[in-house]
């Protein structure tokens, strides 16, 4: 299970979608289908929120929250789209009703498109506000059977303290839930990280902006930060 968040796509630009980048990172993703390995990915919605966010200051938070869950299903279809032109078979599961643009989320359908080699995206978050795109990268990676959700961000791993701020801090290589959750390390919510520990359910944490870290990620390389089991 892949997390990418929205800010992933738009690479230097201050929001929206970069086209360049977004064929980078669907180049990687084809690597890793191309060993075998079956891909579900949670994409956030950051990217494009981030232009309307001045306006939403206000809003109900519900309102804002389902704003936000629309722009993953953009998100989506974008990296649908590049999938496509990559020569990848790819699916998007919306947890939103949007049958014109996307399919509804069901469970059984998800893992025969898997099974058969599909990349399948879910969009739409869980589909209920105050829930982040993070807690549902955990839940789908459970009702999945994922092996591991891996977290694609723009640092390259889990670090004691902000490495753009602190100069000192270091990177973890791994870490247990529980000091996730007890030193509030940034890693996932608290939710989707409980939700994770009690399933059992390791995360891993990487750059996706680093050439080819996916593919290490993926074949078990020390690439990021690993956040395990006790």
């Amino acid at each position: 299970m892949l997390k990418l968040s929205g800010e992933a796509l738009m690479g230097d630009d201050s929001y929206g979608i970069n086209r360049e980048v977004i064929e980078r990172i669907v180049a990687e993703i084809a690597e890793v289908v191309g060993l075998g390995v079956q891909v579900a990915i949670v994409i956030g919605g950051g990217n494009i929120f981030r232009g309307v966010a001045p306006a939403a200051a206000g809003m109900d938070r519900a309102t804002a929250d389902y704003m936000g869950m629309l722009a993953t299903v953009m998100n989506a279809m974008a990296l649908q789209d590049a999938m496509k032109h990559a020569g990848l078979d790819c699916r998007v599961q919306s947890a939103l009703s949007l049958e014109q643009v996307a399919e509804p989320f069901i469970r059984g359908k998800a893992l025969r498109y898997l099974e058969d080699g599909k990349v399948v995206i879910f969009a739409a978050g869980i589909g209920s506000p105050f829930f982040t795109t993070d807690t549902a990268a955990a839940l789908r990676g459970v009702e999945m059977d994922a092996e591991v959700v891996i977290k694609a961000t723009k640092v390259d791993g889990v670090y004691t303290a902000d490495p753009k701020i602190d100069p000192k801090a270091t990177r973890y290589q791994s870490l247990s839930f529980d000091e996730a959750i007890s030193k509030n390390l940034k890693v996932m919510d608290a939710t989707a990280l409980t939700l994770c520990r009690d399933q059992k359910l390791p995360i891993i944490v990487f750059s996706i902006f680093k050439l080819g870290a996916l593919k290490r990620v993926v074949l078990g390389e020390a690439e990021g930060t690993l956040v395990r089991i006790d």
